[in-house]
C-alpha cells in the first residue's frame, strides 16, 4: 500500500547507501506527502533535505544517492528529483487499476484499516442533564461523537459509545421543583417556578402532561409529591432525549446513571483513593483536592462544609469507573463552557494513578443558527435556545448532520437553515448525495439499454485513459488515507471535505465521459469505474451517518 511502500523503500535505500559507504547512517523516518501540483507526481518526500544536516551533504546529492539505491517498488513508474532535493514518485496506471478492483469488490468497506489494532476506546458524548430537551449545541456533540466513533470503528478500534446522565445533584432538584410548579399550575393550584429554576415553556407542556396522567399527586405530602414528580420528570426528560437522538441516527451502547455511582458508594471510594495517595486534605470544614500539584491555579473542594459533594466528586468517581472497565483510551466530548474543567479532570485521572494522556477531551464551540443570514429563535418551548429536534424537523437529518460535521469542532459553526434546506447543487449535502444517486441511475440506465456488467476480471481497465476517469481513481485512492488521518485527529470534517472533492471529481467524469457507449469494452470499464466510485461514496456517507439515496 502507498505511501507506506514508498516510505519502506526509501528507508531501505538509506540503509543500502550507508552499507555501501555512500551515506552515513541516518536516523530518520521518511515522510511522504501528495504534491499539490499533480505534474510533480503522485507522492513526494523531502528526506534528502531533512537528512542534509546529519549527512553533512547537499540535499540534491543525497537525493541522487537515495534514488540510485532505491529497491524495486510495484506499480512505481518513475522517480524524479526536483528543486533543491525533493524526490517525486509517479505511480503507473496499474496501481489505479488495482485501486478500482479493490473498491469495486469491497463495497462500503473499502478503505477500512487496522490502524487502531483493536485498541479499546470509550467515547462519552452528549451527556446532557435529563432536565429538558437537547439544544443544537448538544446536537453538535451528538453527531460529532457518532462520527468519531464511526471513524474509530472504520480504522480498527473497538469503540463503546456512552451517555452519562447527571441525574443527581442541585440542577436536578431545581428541575423537579420547576416541574412541580408547572404541574400544580396545570391543576389550577397556586405555585411559582423558583427564581433559579427552569423557565422554558417545555415545562408548561410537561406539567400539563403530568397533571393529566397523575392528578392525585397534588394531594400528597410535599416530600412524597416531590419524589414522585422527580421520578416522572426524570423519565420524561430521558425519553425526550432518547427520541431525539434516535431521530438523529445517534446510538449508544451504554446509558450510565450518576445515581448508580452513589448507590454503589463509588464516590467515597474514589475519594479514599485520592486521600490514600496524598491528594486530599481537610481545611475550613471541607475536603479539598490538591489539584495545584498538577498545575491547577488553586485546589478544589470535593466535599462541602455541609457534607454534600461538589460537582467534581462524582466526575472523579465516574472516570475511575471508566478506567476500571479496561478501556485503553477514554474520549470525552464537551461543550465550550467546559474548557476550564479539562485540567481538573486530567489532574483527577493522574491523581487516581492513571496516565492522563489516556484521557482525551474534545471541546466543541457554539452553533449560531440563522435563516437567510438572520438569527433564529425557533420557539419559546425551550426557553432561550434552539432545540436539536426543531432543526432536524426543518431541514432533515442528513442536512443537519452534514452542516454540523462540515466545520472543525474547535471553530464556531454558522448553520443557515435556508442554505441547508435548499434542493440544488449549491447545497453541498445535496451535491454529495446526488453523486451517489447518479451512480445508481447509471447502472439502471445501462440495464434499460440491455447492457449487463461483465465480471470484473473480464473488464479491460487499461481503456480508462481519460483525465476525468483517472481523477476519479486518484480520488478513490485517497479514501483510506483521509479516513485514517481523520480518525487520528478526531476530525470528521476532513471526511466531509474529501467527500465533497470526490463528488466533484465524479460529477466532472459524468459530464465529460459517456458511460454507455458504442464501444462495449469501454462501457464495461466505465461501469466498473462507477461501481468503484459508488463504494467510495457509500463509505464516506456511512462514516458521516448520512443516507445514500438511489434516486433524487
Amino acid at each position: 500500500m502507498f505511501p507506506e511502500a514508498l516510505a519502506d523503500a526509501v528507508s531501505a535505500s538509506l540503509r543500502a547507501a550507508a552499507a555501501a559507504g555512500d551515506l552515513p547512517e541516518i536516523e530518520l523516518t521518511p515522510e511522504l506527502e501528495r504534491p499539490r501540483d499533480r505534474s510533480h507526481g503522485d507522492w513526494a518526500t523531502n528526506v534528502a533535505l531533512a537528512s542534509a544536516k546529519q549527512a553533512k551533504m547537499p540535499p540534491r546529492q543525497i537525493a541522487e544517492i537515495v534514488v540510485r539505491h532505491l529497491p524495486d517498488v510495484p506499480h512505481l513508474e518513475s522517480v524524479d528529483i526536483a528543486g533543491p532535493g525533493f524526490i517525486n514518485f509517479t505511480l503507473s496506471r496499474t496501481w489505479l487499476e488495482d485501486v478500482l478492483r479493490r473498491a469495486a469488490t469491497e463495497g462500503p468497506d473499502f478503505g477500512r484499516t487496522d490502524l487502531g489494532e483493536g485498541t479499546k476506546v470509550q467515547v462519552e458524548f452528549v451527556s446532557v442533564n435529563p432536565n429538558g430537551p437537547i439544544h443544537i449545541g448538544h446536537g453538535l456533540g451528538a453527531v460529532l461523537g457518532d462520527a468519531v466513533c464511526n471513524l474509530l470503528d472504520y480504522t480498527g478500534h473497538v469503540t463503546e459509545r456512552e451517555y452519562y446522565f447527571n441525574d443527581a445533584g442541585v440542577q436536578m432538584d431545581r428541575y423537579a421543583a420547576s416541574l412541580e410548579a408547572r404541574y400544580l399550575q396545570a391543576l389550577g393550584r397556586d405555585a411559582a417556578v423558583p427564581e433559579d429554576g427552569y423557565h422554558g415553556d417545555y415545562l408548561v407542556d410537561w406539567g400539563a402532561e403530568l397533571a393529566a396522567a397523575r392528578p392525585e399527586l397534588a394531594d400528597l405530602a410535599p416530600e412524597g409529591r416531590r419524589r414522585e414528580i422527580f421520578a416522572w420528570g426524570l423519565e420524561r426528560a430521558i425519553s425526550d432525549i432518547r427520541e431525539t437522538l434516535d431521530l438523529a441516527g445517534v446510538r449508544f451502547d451504554v446509558w450510565f446513571s450518576e445515581r448508580t455511582l452513589h448507590e454503589r458508594a463509588e464516590v467515597p471510594e474514589a475519594l479514599e483513593v485520592l486521600r490514600a495517595r496524598g491528594y486530599l486534605y481537610d481545611a475550613e470544614g471541607a475536603v479539598w483536592f490538591r489539584t495545584t500539584a498538577f498545575g491547577d491555579e488553586k485546589d478544589r473542594v470535593v466535599v462541602k462544609q455541609d457534607g454534600n459533594y461538589t460537582y467534581i466528586a462524582p466526575d472523579i468517581a465516574y472516570h475511575r469507573d471508566k478506567f476500571e472497565r479496561g478501556f485503553d483510551r477514554v474520549i470525552n466530548i464537551w461543550g465550550a463552557d467546559h474548557h476550564g474543567y479539562i485540567p481538573r479532570m486530567k489532574a483527577a485521572v493522574e491523581a487516581l494513578g492513571y496516565d492522563p494522556d489516556r484521557l482525551e477531551i474534545l471541546v466543541t464551540q457554539l452553533v449560531n443558527v440563522t435563516r437567510g443570514g438572520q438569527p433564529v429563535r425557533m420557539s419559546t418551548r425551550a426557553g432561550e435556545f434552539v432545540t436539536f429536534r426543531e432543526v432536524i424537523d426543518e431541514v432533515g437529518i442528513d442536512a443537519t448532520r452534514y452542516y454540523l460535521l462540515a466545520t472543525s469542532p474547535d471553530h464556531a459553526i454558522n448553520f443557515d437553515l435556508a442554505d441547508a434546506a435548499r434542493q440544488s447543487m449549491d447545497n453541498p449535502v445535496y451535491y454529495l448525495q446526488y453523486a451517489h444517486a447518479r451512480m445508481c441511475s447509471l447502472a439502471a440506465y445501462a440495464a434499460d439499454q440491455g447492457v449487463t456488467r461483465a465480471p470484473l476480471e473480464e473488464a479491460d481497465l487499461a481503456l480508462l485513459t481519460h483525465p476525468a476517469e483517472l481523477d476519479v481513481l486518484r480520488e478513490t485512492d485517497r479514501l483510506a488515507e483521509e479516513v485514517a488521518e481523520a480518525a487520528r485527529r478526531r476530525a470528521p470534517h476532513r471526511v466531509v471535505q474529501y467527500g465533497y472533492e470526490f463528488a466533484g471529481a465524479f460529477h466532472k467524469f459524468y459530464a465529460d465521459c459517456r458511460i454507455v457507449t458504442d464501444d462495449p469494452a469501454l462501457t464495461q470499464a466505465r461501469l466498473w469505474l462507477v461501481e468503484a466510485a459508488r463504494s467510495t461514496l457509500r463509505a464516506v456517507l456511512g462514516i458521516l451517518g448520512i443516507s445514500a439515496p438511489e434516486k433524487m
